[in-house]
Formats: C-alpha cells, structure tokens, sequence
C-alpha cells in the first residue's frame, strides 16, 4: 500500500514539474505597449524585469473593461494560487505588488514566466519563499495588461 503510495506521489510531482517548464510564447497585442526588438531586456533591469515589455502605457481612470477582463483570467486562473490580499496562499498574495513592482515587471513575469523564474533575482527570492515555480499561464499581452489594470484596482489606484 505504501509503495503504491509513494509511486503515485512521485508520478504526480513529476507530472507537475513537467507542467510548471511549459513555455509558450503568445505574440499578439492589442494594448498599448512598446516592445524590444531583441524580445528581452538585460537581467540588470530588475525595474522591468527579463522581457519585451519596456513601455506599459497605463490608463487613468482605470479601464473598467480591462479590470472585468482581468477579473475573469483571476477567477480562472490565478486564486488557486494567488490571494488579492497581502496572504501568501501557494504564491504571494497581490496587496501592494504595483507598489512593488512596476507595470512593465509584472507584463514581463506573466508572459515570460520561465525566463523571469531562471534569471530575475526578485523572482528566485520570492521561490525561496514560495518553494514553487509558477506554471506559464499563457496570456497574451492584452489579457496580461488586463491582469495589470486588475492589480491597480485591488491597490486602490485610479
């Protein structure tokens, strides 16, 4: 029984890991944002982070549609993992991260999640914390910046 047990557990934790290395790249964007021709920026950055995204064009007031948008990928994607509070559940929770994190840093992470995990320093110190690597949830860069505007709305920016 035991046995049975433990091979299941590890087929579970492999099949994770192998889940958690997806890295797809989605390429298409409807909002507002200024890209590298190169596709990255240098991992001395840290203000932005490892990623396309140089220039986030952020709105005032918040965009209501966007926050909807964002609001939905977070219900289906993000609360098993992430709360909207300072809570760190499996990840950090959310409170302050635009207070932390600039626009750009948090687009990068989202959309070039593996390369963010194995080069951004900010990112391995939170894995130290977290113990997990979160998986790519391949967003495109208009759902990402949703996301952000999202973000803005739980840090009660306008």
């Amino acid at each position: 029984m035991i046995t049975k047990l433990k091979i299941a557990f590890t087929i579970f934790c492999l099949a994770f890991i192998a889940g958690c290395d997806s890295n797809k790249q989605p390429a298409n964007s409807s909002a507002k944002i200024t890209k590298t021709d190169s596709g990255s920026v240098s991992a001395g950055s840290a203000s932005k982070g490892i990623g396309r995204f140089t220039n986030v064009e952020l709105t005032h007031p918040l965009d209501s549609a966007m926050i909807a948008t964002g609001q939905a990928i977070y219900d289906s994607k993000c609360n098993a993992c992430h709360k909207m509070t300072d809570e760190k559940l499996v990840g950090p929770g959310w409170k302050g991260v635009t207070d932390r994190r600039s626009p750009e840093w948090i687009m990068n992470f989202i959309t070039n999640t593996q390369v963010m995990l194995d080069k951004d320093l900010t990112v391995q110190s939170e894995i130290v914390t977290c113990l997990v690597r979160m998986p790519n949830q391949d967003l495109t860069d208009a759902q990402a910046r949703a996301m952000v505007e999202l973000m803005r709305k739980n840090d009660g920016k306008n």
